[in-house]
């Protein structure tokens, strides 16, 4: 899959794309409709996207919201078999067009597209002025074929990050699974922290989850995949995701423990699929009392992640 940022420096060999266009957060289930729908045989297919998200450049401030790191964005859309990622670095400047100069300019001129596919709801251009309907009057009008694809739902609502988000923070990843159709994942490089669990028998890869929207703290049943490095492959392992209480104030983060492994990943990149809830964040009176229940979270851990086909077999072979 190729990656550009800038639409006017777009690979021939890539022009003529049919592209889905939108945000992608967590590339769920709707995402991978208009994906689909932008599919054709005999030419590639792209994704256009923003990078800062719309929200995060308008609104900074506000509370982390993401589902997805532009990383783990990427990973996902390379699974679905993606060509070419368009990643439109989202500034005053594109924030500035209007909605005809965004059709012309971007899509038309800039990535050459033959074909865009944006969900009904869909609005671009200066103060959201533009609609999924006006996108396709440009396209017909600038020589482009455009699909409104139909917003799925779910039991209880439309399929939404929103939704998603929610099932997270209430310690439903089993629910926000069978929304997005896959593990919501966790991806990056291995920190360094402060080896406490090394020193507890228990070594840990420590990640960060800034700029993401926190799923409920607590401990996980997780399946890891190493991305990089000499010890590269998939894991079973238990991760306690949360700000440490038994260690005073800590800034979030995601400590993983890898099941039935040795060896020093520190720097590789990982993707932490968050399986199943297993409790919360506690605050133990010994680390003697922390140590045995790492140890039950682990074996219960172990015995989720050996089932995990019966719990959500339409899930497998997901990621």
């Amino acid at each position: 899959m190729k990656i550009v940022r800038n639409w006017t420096s777009v690979d021939p060999a890539l022009r003529g794309a049919s592209v889905a266009l939108g945000n992608f957060d967590g590339v769920h289930l709707g995402h991978r409709s208009v994906v689909e729908l932008a599919r054709r045989a005999d030419v590639p297919l792209g994704i256009v996207t923003f990078e800062p998200h719309p929200r995060e450049y308008f609104n900074p401030a506000a509370p982390p919201f993401r589902l997805m790191s532009a990383e783990t964005r990427a990973n996902r859309l390379r699974r679905l078999g993606v060509d070419l990622l368009c990643e439109l670095p989202f500034d005053a400047a594109l924030a500035g067009f209007s909605a005809e100069e965004f059709a012309r300019e971007v899509l038309c001129d800039g990535l050459g597209v033959s074909h865009v596919v944006v969900g009904a709801d869909f609005c671009f251009g200066k103060g959201r002025q533009g609609t999924a309907q006006m996108l396709a009057d440009f396209g017909a009008e600038l020589g482009f074929a455009v699909t409104l694809a139909p917003l799925l739902g779910v039991p209880g609502g439309a399929l939404s990050s929103t939704a998603i988000r929610t099932a997270l923070g209430e310690g439903r990843p089993g629910d926000a699974a069978r929304m997005l159709g896959h593990w919501h994942r966790i991806d990056g490089p291995v920190l360094h922290g402060e080896k406490r669990g090394r020193d507890l028998g228990y070594p840990t890869a420590n990640m960060s989850i800034e700029g993401l929207h926190p799923p409920r703290f607590g401990v996980y049943a997780v399946k890891v995949d190493v991305l990089s490095g000499p010890h590269k492959g998939s894991y079973d392992g238990a991760a306690s995701l949360g700000v440490r209480p038994m260690f005073g104030e800590n800034r979030p983060n995601l400590e993983t423990y890898l099941l039935d492994f040795s060896g020093d990943i520190y720097g590789a990149h990982l993707s932490v699929a968050l399986v199943e809830f297993l409790r919360g964040e506690e605050k133990f009176t010994t680390l003697d009392a922390l140590v045995v229940q790492m140890a039950a979270d682990c074996a219960r851990a172990r015995a989720i992640l050996a089932d995990v086909a019966r719990i959500a077999p339409d899930l497998t072979g997901q990621g």
